[in-house]
């Protein structure tokens, strides 16, 4: 394949790529992010969302860069979800009186990072763009530098990221060393009759690199204190876009290049996944700040996506897909809750703060409500259909058991969003909220309706185009 026909395959990262230095060129000669600066930058998302669409199938770059159904809908779900992140942040900051252009940019940049992910054919373009993307969003977590917790927050995911970064690489390494090869298919070559001792131990290192980055258990560390101290709109995108594109690499890594180990590899998969389950259910329910409660509830939910993966078949990586979608959804819109929330300019974070929310700001409290609702999994929200996928391709696979052990987490994890809910309820407010922000509030309200009833609609058109994608791995 000659090399305009791997840059048309690299179209969308081409775009972003090119459009993140024009932004850096731009920000560069204007003192202020205006309007037009964040508008330029959804846009260059918009296009490159519709690049990955309508652009060409193939491997690219030596193998190195694959444009297939998974990569095109992991893409379009990544670049919506930072289109939408610019819109809540940018002007959370502006009214704190941080009014740079880099954010902006730093979305793009990840953006730019978690698509190539959702495209890397080989070790070499996985890490790529794995740091790519980790890069900007440790940059993102401390852009408030006024902020302590913020600079924490940024310090800590910087160096957890970089002893994570190590071990991905430690296990590449062996896994070429052993394999021959950094490219999926000549690995899946190697291992066709099961994996190596050499092949196996790079497997497992990897698989530990990679379940940092979804903040899967026993690797989470990192994620509550992370969300606590990020600014809000920079969790809300943390939560969603970067986790999605994470599994989709999982699921491309385990399918097309350890294939004929799966029965080596399923087994570490249920026990990541089980782990999360309980950790997140469990230290949820003793906490009282909500961003670090949506941190542990994120380390369970990110449980019941690798509970699809390890089924190891189609359906198993079709329900995952489903699932990370729709719990974008969820993730992104709480935050966009918290986002709109403060009392005399001080940010709502606590369970206590939301005492009385229902009378003050009853649109906001009831999106809350259907988000605690989702994530819980209670139907007909969306979570429930999410859950409802992932169960049965675990049932499906022979993993009935571990399908019960899982359920019986969410049972437990329902304390924690049932809590929230009555405290909103029926509790007495403490003082009045100030009025929340146009952006934040539309975003939240409109992700809201997703969740229920626009998800049964929406589920039609989702539902086979996550088959589809799944197909592309080549799993039966």
């Amino acid at each position: 394949m000659n090399f305009s026909a791997d840059i048309a395959l690299a179209l969308p990262e081409v775009i972003l790529a090119g459009g993140a230095l024009a932004l850096l060129v731009w920000g560069a000669f204007q003192s202020r992010a205006g309007a037009a600066f964040s508008i330029a930058a959804v846009a260059l998302l918009i296009a490159a969302a519709v690049a990955a669409v309508l652009g060409p199938m193939g491997r690219g770059f030596a193998g190195g860069l694959i444009a297939d159904q998974a990569s095109v809908f992991a893409k379009v779900a990544i670049y919506a979800a930072s289109a939408i992140a610019i819109p809540l942040g940018q002007p959370w900051f502006q009214r704190r009186g941080i009014n740079n252009f880099e954010f902006p940019v730093l979305i793009v940049l990840a953006a730019l990072g978690m698509g190539m992910m959702a495209s890397a054919g080989d070790l070499i373009s996985l890490y790529v763009g794995i740091e790519l993307h980790s890069l900007a969003l440790y940059v993102l977590a401390a852009m408030n530098r006024d902020n302590p917790k913020a600079s924490e927050a940024g310090l800590k995911y910087f160096v957890l990221g970089a002893l994570s970064s190590g071990i991905l690489l430690y296990g590449a390494s062996l896994i070429y060393g052993f394999a021959g090869s950094t490219r999926f298919p000549d690995i899946a070559v190697a291992v066709q009759d099961g994996a190596g001792v050499g092949v196996l131990f790079g497997l497992v290192f990897l698989i530990c690199g990679l379940a940092f980055k979804i903040s899967a258990a026993p690797f989470h560390m990192w994620t509550p204190d992370v969300y606590e101290g990020a600014p809000t709109p920079v969790v809300a995108f943390f939560g969603a876009a970067p986790k999605l594109a994470a599994m989709v690499l999982f699921a491309r890594v385990l399918a097309e290049g350890f294939g004929g180990a799966a029965e080596q590899w399923r087994q570490v998969l249920v026990i990541i996944a089980l782990m999360s389950v309980a950790v997140g259910a469990f230290a949820g329910l003793a906490q009282s700040n909500l961003k670090r409660l949506w941190a542990y509830s994120s380390i369970a939910n990110i449980g019941y996506a690798v509970l699809g993966l390890a089924a190891g078949d189609a359906a198993g990586v079709q329900a995952m897909l489903v699932f990370m979608v729709l719990y974008m959804v969820d993730v992104t819109g709480f935050f966009a809750c918290l986002a709109a929330l403060s009392r005399d300019g001080r940010p709502m974070e606590t369970i206590s703060d939301m005492a009385g929310l229902f009378k003050e700001r009853p649109g906001i409290a009831l999106a809350m409500t259907a988000f605690a609702l989702s994530a819980l999994g209670l139907p007909p929200f969306s979570g429930f259909w999410a859950k409802f996928y992932v169960f049965k391709a675990a049932i499906g696979a022979g993993l009935g058991p571990v399908a019960v052990i899982a359920l019986v987490g969410s049972v437990v994890a329902a304390f924690y969003y049932l809590r929230l809910i009555k405290v909103m309820w029926f509790d007495a407010s403490t003082a009045a909220t100030d009025k929340p922000p146009a952006e934040a509030r539309v975003i939240a309200i409109g992700l809201a309706l997703f969740t229920f009833p626009v998800v049964l609609v929406a589920l039609a058109f989702l539902d086979p185009l996550a088959a589809a994608a799944a197909q592309a791995f080549g799993l039966a």
